[in-house]
């Protein structure tokens, strides 16, 4: 009898090593391909310069090239965004977007980018505002930003601003700044298949 217990507490000490045994007894077959494939989508720079010469370099201009929708799980937007030099009061307030996380890549000219903190003086965007139905979704525009994080963007610099985050403008330095924007969509709230003519 004793010979029984030592027996099975030596079978359930090996059965409870993290796979050391169970793998030696396990067959290894083809591994299942990556679901789902989806197809890539270009946005070259000619149409993203053609866009930047279409828009006015004397005010804002948010101009969206295209939004796609990724296996019908999310969708993924991409602009251009060409701002005139503003300074102070001039730069107008912040905004903020409920459902869209943005990543700015810069691509010309430099500015001062506030970021986090608060906002007074706040409103919605109407639900039939362009922002709101091509741009960003739901969003929420007030004053210039408190208790920021302020810092200083030019050429080739990324910024990545989450959902929820106001951000701001506090000072273009430049004669401009003009920079490509993509918007991760997890909400599906930006129309899919849109494309700018």
């Amino acid at each position: 009898m004793q010979k029984f217990i030592l027996s099975l507490v030596a079978v359930l000490c090996a059965l409870s090593l993290p796979g050391r045994f169970r793998a030696q007894t396990q067959s290894t077959g083809p591994v299942a391909p990556h679901l789902p494939r989806g197809t890539a989508t270009d946005v070259g720079n000619a149409e993203i310069q053609s866009l930047v010469q279409k828009t006015a370099s004397d005010r804002i201009s948010d101009q969206a090239i295209r939004v796609v929708s990724i296996n019908g799980q999310y969708n993924v937007g991409v602009g251009v965004v060409h701002r005139a030099k503003t300074s102070g009061a001039q730069a107008g307030g912040g905004i903020e977007h409920s459902q869209i996380t943005e990543v700015y890549h810069v691509m010309e000219g430099n500015a001062t980018l506030v970021t986090g903190g608060s906002m007074d003086n706040t409103s919605e965007f109407p639900a039939d505002h362009p922002v709101v139905t091509i741009l960003n979704g739901p969003s929420t525009r007030g004053g210039p930003i408190q208790n920021g994080v302020s810092r200083k963007i030019g050429p080739g610099d990324v910024v990545i601003i989450p959902p929820n985050t106001p951000h701001w403008f506090s000072e273009i330095s430049s004669g401009q700044i003009v920079y490509l924007v993509v918007r991760v969509d997890p909400h599906k709230v930006l129309p899919a298949g849109y494309v700018a003519k």
